[in-house]
């Protein structure tokens, strides 16, 4: 399927936005990259290659290959980062309309819940408001972390 155009997701696989970190890992139609919003540093986005805007309208391989690449990629951010928890999160909207959909994987750590006062959606949402988004030299620099950790996983990608 062809990249739609204006689509923030799209724009990040084929290159028209730039990508601090690159591309961490490729496995049946799904992508990792670490986020280019403001839930923190060393969270990742699960995403399809293609442009897909509802579950439901995944294919049967990238359905069998989500549930084990999610875990995959929770692994490897609990592996570095060491967070309290590691939150999975569907996020497919875009000015209130469906949008490329991407699995949201965030390490929760004790100083952002204590910095924000927050925790689980308070959390994300207190982020979203003060906008602030990971430097672009200690995100690649956690990335090459995180790309090794995903690509010592025993499940392969």
């Amino acid at each position: 399927m062809e990249p739609v155009a204006g689509c923030l997701a799209c724009d990040l696989l084929v290159g028209v936005r730039p990508l601090p970190g690159g591309r961490l890992a490729e496995s049946s139609g799904w992508v990792v990259e670490h986020s280019v919003g403001p839930l923190g540093l060393g969270t990742l986005v699960v995403k399809p290659v293609r442009h897909v805007v509802h579950v439901a309208e995944l294919s049967v391989v990238e359905s069998a290959a989500l549930g084990p690449l999610l875990q995959r990629v929770a692994a490897a951010v609990t592996k570095v980062v060491q967070p309290e928890q590691v939150y999975v999160c569907l996020w497919s909207h875009a000015n209130a309309a469906p949008g490329h959909l991407h699995f949201v994987v965030q390490p929760a750590t004790k100083a952002d819940m204590a910095r924000f006062d927050a925790f689980g959606p308070a959390l994300q949402m207190a982020m979203f408001r003060e906008g602030a988004v990971p430097d672009e030299t200690e995100v690649e620099a956690l990335c090459e972390r995180l790309g090794a950790a995903l690509s010592l996983s025993p499940h392969g990608a």
